[in-house]
């Protein structure tokens, strides 16, 4: 290689390095975002222990796409810059490389192997619902709104119901947060959710647990989350399945309080819930609108009796006009026996 194209290639590089260095500078400082946010890459701030462990997988994942991702564009920007066209003689024109061959078919298949193996690792971790929980909710989706059913925690994967949080469609088809049903979860407690839906397809999605569940008529899903310490806030869970006109606005609040207030809002929950089942139970033992009517149909029935008195009455009416009519005969006799 003559001296003047290496000194060629040298100013080349010195020319495109600070370039590139100032793109991925201004890349880094044009997104806005804290370290804390950039290392996450686009997922939010994990909640519970399957969310910090998708977000492993996930990050995971960039690091080998930005290995494959450097790799390629390294030999692309190698190409153009090193071995550009600088005259009309071709270049030496080979039919295959069987290293280079073996490389690009061995290499795919090996990091599609290894993302596959942590991938089903974490999923079947992520789906394992044998521990036993310190929650049991049964989530029902329907249009277009949310039912929690906080369940007998003291029964293996839940129980009888002790209280419900029941959303309401906003009839102008708005998200009202004030009409949303609230998800309150207790802070290190391990949460089993049930979910069901009795019209059509739904997905449950907490952003911050780092995954969704579809929520599917006739099926039963089930999944649990390790809600981590020091979590404590307001959050936002939506549907993430279109399941209708309305779907937009089918969202729920999601509440993470210390254990000690958790179990204050549980306990006045269920006293409500127990106070409101024995009012209606109060209200199920005195006389209703059905036992009115059955004393006002007695009443009928003894009218009715009265008015048939009344028509044996008519009955003896009729027997008078009889003996009228016989009293009209004997007078005629009475006329004719003073002709003669």
């Amino acid at each position: 290689m003559s001296p003047t194209r290496q000194e060629n290639r040298r100013r080349n590089l010195r020319r495109w390095a600070p370039r590139g260095a100032a793109l991925a500078v201004l890349g880094l400082a044009a997104t806005g975002c804290a370290s804390n946010d950039l290392t996450r890459l686009g997922m939010p701030e994990p909640i519970t222990n399957q969310a910090e462990r998708v977000l492993s997988l996930w990050q995971g994942s960039w690091v080998a796409a930005f290995a494959v991702g450097i790799l390629v564009w390294g030999l692309i920007v190698w190409s153009v810059i090193f071995h550009r066209k600088r005259s009309e003689q071709l270049p030496p024109q080979v039919r295959y490389n069987m290293p280079i061959e073996a490389l690009y078919t061995v290499l795919p298949i090996v990091i599609i192997s290894v993302l596959f193996f942590f991938t089903a690792r974490d999923q079947a971790i992520l789906l394992d619902t044998d521990e036993p929980a310190d929650v049991n909710i049964e989530v029902v989706a329907f249009q277009w709104a949310w039912q929690f059913n906080y369940l007998d925690d003291k029964k293996e994967n839940g129980g009888e119901v002790l209280f419900s949080e029941t959303g309401i469609p906003n009839p102008d088809g708005t998200a009202d947060p004030s009409t949303q049903t609230t998800l309150v979860l207790p802070e290190g407690a391990t949460v089993h959710f049930d979910l069901h839906s009795p019209d059509v397809i739904h997905s449950f999605w907490i952003p911050e647990f780092g995954f969704k569940m579809d929520v599917i008529p006739g099926r039963d899903n089930a999944f649990q989350a390790d809600i981590n310490e020091g979590t404590a806030g307001e959050y936002v869970g939506r549907c993430a399945e279109l399941c209708g006109v309305d779907h937009a606005r089918m969202l729920f609040n999601v509440q993470v309080l210390p254990q000690d207030e958790y179990d204050a809002w549980a306990a006045e929950q269920q006293q409500a819930a127990e106070e409101a089942e024995l009012e209606a139970a109060d209200t199920g033992d005195t006389p209703d609108s059905g036992e009115g009517s059955g004393a006002e149909g007695a009443g009928a029935e003894g009218a009715g009796t009265d008015e048939e008195g009344t028509g044996s009455g008519g009955s003896e009416a009729e027997g008078s006009g009889t003996d009228e009519q016989d009293t009209g005969s004997g007078a005629s006799d009475a006329e004719e026996n003073e002709q003669s």
